[in-house]
């Protein structure tokens, strides 16, 4: 660091003597920390409790939901799914951090596929009885998920817990009588003969046939309409296509809802008993409720697995000031929704990368990708930035797709860089401290951010980074908002 020396002469003046005690007090906060940082520039730095990074085995409380369209959001591997006996935690044992990140990367892989409008290989078919197969295909329906909340299905309504995705389209939950396969999960299993306004789908309505966009499968049981979901981790959903009536709130009812039957189901869904499909396809909950909600929703992901976050449908947000973002057109068709990244910050400075890297094959906003992708050039400065303002913490071993880690094990407290993202459109959104790292033990606490294999994979904002914000979907505006304290 290169020391300036300037000299002033005292006067009798008033604004002299100020302008003299600026200085000097400026001088005093660019060297008083003694670790090689500024002072000034710690406004671009968060301040750390180790501990902060690793939930409690206790669920914090919700936030207020009166007079609100909130639905409670919960981490479906957390301590409030299991206190709220939304998830069963017998016989379906937490996965290690390393098991989540493979998870993670085959839901990814699979994002990436589509994108590149690619076949998926190598795949069982997806039997619903020994008489219908469909052919496993690669569908905009991408994966399991993380966030679960609870819906009402059927008259009388039965509550399900079921994980929402923004990357996937078809509602579904296991129904009886479970004709091939059901995985276990907390609440009883959906009998739709207990309900008064079940109804299968005919193979000749408008419905089945939109399956194939959003699906990439459909088939039929003599006249009943047949789908089939395969995830990307090999997870599978498949039974009869119907119609019932969905109760979000005691308030907000949808009489006429398509949804999946499911009579043959397996994979990593943590105990819940279906998926709640929020993506862009006709035959999404957004879609389908576009008439009243004006495909209009909003989340915040809590930063804990012991936090409670919320999901609302229509209205408004409920931040003022929410930055936004157009909703951008990506490769692989307009189920996913495409945000437009143009530039990245740590510590205050923005990444030396061109925006041209980030547009080269697009970017969007997935609810269920854990660990946000960039393009490897993004990656490696961004990797770069941050291990250069890290360096007074002894690096750690890596964790599975993520490289950078540091050993704390020493530290009560620590200062970790923030980092900022530029959308198109000029929205400004800081990452929360907690959204920056993704933590496994004190002696493996690493970046929360990985490289793409090529520049031409489609970048991922993943929902490790989309933690305390609230993220608006506004479909009918065609934008993305974000509001920083979502949660609260």
């Amino acid at each position: 660091m290169t020391t300036t020396t300037t000299a002033f002469s005292f006067s009798s003046s008033s604004s002299s003597f100020a302008a003299a005690l600026a200085f000097f007090l400026l001088l005093a906060l660019n060297t008083a920390n003694g670790d090689g940082t500024f002072g000034v520039q710690q406004q671009h730095f968060y301040t750390v409790q180790l501990s902060s990074l690793f939930p409690s085995d206790s669920c914090s409380p919700a936030p207020s939901t009166k007079g609100l369209n909130k639905l409670p959001v919960f981490h479906k591997h957390g301590p409030c799914a299991q206190a709220q006996q939304l998830v069963t935690s017998t016989n379906q044992p937490k996965p290690t951090a390393d098991e989540i990140l493979r998870q993670d990367e085959s839901r990814v892989q699979k994002i990436q596929s589509r994108s590149r409008k690619a076949a998926a290989a190598g795949a069982d078919d997806v039997r619903v009885t020994g008489s219908t197969t469909i052919p496993a295909k690669d569908g905009s329906t991408v994966g399991s998920g993380n966030y679960i909340v609870t819906v009402g299905l059927g008259t009388p309504a039965k509550k399900l817990s079921l994980i929402f995705d923004t990357g996937s389209d078809v509602t579904w939950t296991q129904c009886q009588p479970c004709v091939r396969s059901c995985y276990q999960q907390k609440e009883k299993i959906f009998d739709p003969s207990s309900s008064k306004t079940y109804r299968n789908v005919s193979c000749e309505a408008a419905a089945c046939s939109a399956l194939a966009a959003a699906t990439g499968n459909r088939g039929c049981s003599a006249s009943t309409c047949v789908y089939g979901i395969q995830y990307g981790d090999a997870s599978i959903s498949a039974g009869f296509f119907a119609i019932e009536k969905l109760t979000l709130t005691k308030t907000d009812v949808v009489d006429e809802f398509y949804f999946g039957c499911g009579q043959n189901n397996r994979g990593n869904f943590g105990g819940a008993a279906g998926l709640l499909g929020l993506g862009r396809n006709q035959l999404s909950l957004v879609s389908q409720t576009s008439d009243k909600y004006k495909k209009l929703f909003s989340y915040c992901l809590p930063s804990s697995p012991s936090g409670t976050g919320f999901l609302t449908f229509g209205g408004a947000a409920t931040k003022s000031a929410v930055k936004y973002t157009p909703i951008a057109s990506v490769a692989g068709g307009d189920n996913f929704y495409g945000i437009g990244i143009t530039a990245i910050s740590v510590g205050g400075k923005k990444l030396p990368v061109a925006a041209s890297v980030y547009s080269a094959a697009g970017a969007i906003i997935d609810s269920g990708t854990v660990i946000t992708r960039l393009p490897p050039a993004a990656y490696s400065a961004l990797r770069s930035a941050f291990r250069k303002q890290m360096s007074k913490y002894p690096l750690g071993q890596a964790l599975s797709i993520l490289d950078t880690c540091y050993d704390l094990s020493k530290f009560k407290t620590f200062a970790v860089p923030k980092i900022g993202f530029f959308f198109a459109g000029g929205a400004e959104v800081d990452i929360d401290a907690l959204g920056i790292l993704y933590a496994n033990k004190p002696s493996q606490v690493c970046l929360a951010f990985a490289g793409n294999g090529g520049a031409k994979d489609v970048a991922i904002f993943g929902n490790v980074q989309q933690q305390t914000l609230e993220v608006v979907y506004d479909g009918a505006g065609g934008r993305i908002g974000f509001a920083s304290g979502g949660c609260k």
